[in-house]
């Protein structure tokens, strides 16, 4: 054998090597799990449990039409803003991301792209979506980016990796979508006649009536007078719709509601009524203005959710749309939101103060994407405790950015120290893909692995019967006591 045609041997079988090693990084049971204590806690008491994933954008009529994917690009890219992202900033052109560029190339792009994205979240997610789903075991790259194109492809046809079979296939029983007020909710009907298995709840998401200094506010609230055959001339007409749609959203089995906040201020004072007539009228509503507005309307929709028993969802630091062109040309959730500012703990504790003052406190969560607010939310929600139920207001997961093993680890380190992991209600997807559970195991994992850290340095006896509780707790019985979910 010549010289160079050994060298090139060498270079393949090194790589066979090296697939081998990351083979037994995602395809083996130690996958996260550096001890122990963790192998135990995960395999018997974590790796077996069901799914409840209450904050997701999947889509309910995907869902009840027991939608099918062709390929991975429809699986994977047609609506994930992670991907995008990072195809972006390996500066991937935007017809193979957004545009009309054919299914296979766009797959290849992401392929090249994961390829370079050691230790982010995504690499992690792709490999687990691989091996939990269809199989595969071998580390995704250009030389096998077509055969498993097409082993996908063909499984996909199989029966049960149609949406439904896709969660089934995770022990998914219960997932909460996002919903605006103005939906007709039509499809979660339909599920809830026709389909015993997973429950499809809608989540009442009111964004877009707080954001009255956008250009979409005045659509919204002509959505909100279609749905519900009303006028919105006033403040006290919008809210009396918001009713009827909360109403509507209980009737389909809502649990929950969510909030998101670009800036989030909050004030006592003001004539809302007035400023949400201006609004109407074209005039542009000042910074302060706006406080006195959405504080009023968060406080009205508070108690609403209080009196229904609905939980409330708020969710601070994100900086949304901040390329105004690329916004312009794909429009919002495309990919160009960022951390945002910290959150003013006097404004936030200001506000649950009132709440729980006018006796219109709901079961809390808090988010925070900029992790500088962690410690701040942990010690925020310990001083609304109550002995109605464990950790009423309580801070959530690590959420979007803060997704990959360093944030999961540090928000629930933070939980241990400074507020209360036990009664945490764990993990959630945020995500638009049917592939996205096996990021429950990705939680799952790290969990455990810490917990059984904390065993093997003699910090806690090894009582596993206690600790596998405590995991168990976090995986699923948590979320649904907390959100009350019935099965």
């Amino acid at each position: 054998m010549n010289r160079g045609v050994f060298q090139k041997l060498s270079v393949v079988i090194k790589r066979i090597d090296e697939r081998k090693r990351i083979y037994m990084i995602f395809a083996t049971d130690d996958y996260l799990l550096d001890n122990k204590p963790a192998r135990i806690l995960f395999h018997d008491y974590a790796k077996d449990m069901p799914i409840f994933d209450y904050h997701n954008h999947l889509s309910a009529e995907d869902i009840y039409q027991h939608r099918r994917y062709d390929n991975l690009t429809q699986l994977w890219l047609e609506e994930d803003h992670y991907k995008w992202r990072a195809m972006r900033a390996m500066g991937v052109d935007e017809i193979y991301i957004t545009g009309n560029a054919p299914e296979y190339e766009k797959y290849l792009k992401w392929v090249w792209t994961i390829e370079r994205l050691p230790g982010n979240s995504l690499y992690h997610w792709t490999h687990l979506e691989l091996n939990r789903y269809f199989g595969i075991c071998e580390p995704l790259c250009l030389e096998n980016a077509l055969s498993i194109w097409e082993r996908c492809a063909s499984l996909l046809q199989e029966p049960g990796y149609d949406t439904l079979g896709l969660l089934d296939r995770m022990k998914v029983v219960a997932l909460c979508t996002t919903d605006d007020p103005a939906s007709t909710l039509e499809w979660h009907r339909e599920l809830a006649k026709s389909y015993q298995g997973v429950k499809v709840i809608p989540t009442f998401r009111p964004d877009r009536y707080f954001y009255a200094d956008s250009p979409g506010f005045s659509n919204a609230v002509e959505a909100l007078e279609k749905r519900f055959h009303t006028k919105i001339t006033q403040l006290e007409d919008l809210k009396s719709a918001l009713q009827l749609a909360l109403a509507h959203f209980q009737e389909a089995g809502c649990l929950l509601s969510d909030h998101a906040f670009i800036h989030f201020d909050y004030t006592h004072d003001g004539d809302a009524g007035t400023i949400f007539q201006a609004i109407l009228d074209g005039k542009r509503p000042t910074q302060r203005e706006m406080a006195v507005y959405t504080s009023n309307l968060l406080r009205f929709l508070a108690k609403e959710y209080h009196n229904r028993n609905i939980a409330m969802q708020l969710r601070f630091g994100t900086l949304r749309n901040n390329n105004v062109p690329m916004m312009r040309k794909w429009g919002p959730d495309s990919g160009f939101d960022s951390v945002g500012e910290c959150t003013s703990p006097a404004l936030l504790s200001a506000l649950l103060s009132d709440l729980l003052t006018d006796d219109a406190l709901p079961r809390t969560v808090l988010y925070c994407l900029n992790p500088g607010d962690n410690t701040m939310l942990s010690t925020m929600a310990v001083n609304f405790a109550c002995e109605e139920v464990a950790g009423k207001v309580q801070f959530g997961c690590a959420w979007w950015f803060q997704d990959h093993i360093r944030g999961i680890t540090n928000q629930i380190n933070e939980l241990m120290e400074t507020g209360l992991l036990y009664s945490f209600i764990g993990m959630l997807t945020d995500s638009r893909s049917f592939t996205s559970f096996s990021r429950h195991e990705f939680f799952r994992r790290i969990l455990c692995n810490i917990l059984g850290s904390i065993i093997q340095r003699g910090e806690y006896p090894p009582d596993y019967e206690k600790m596998g509780a405590v995991v168990q707790n976090i995986c699923y019985n948590n979320a649904t006591n907390f959100l009350r979910l019935s099965l």
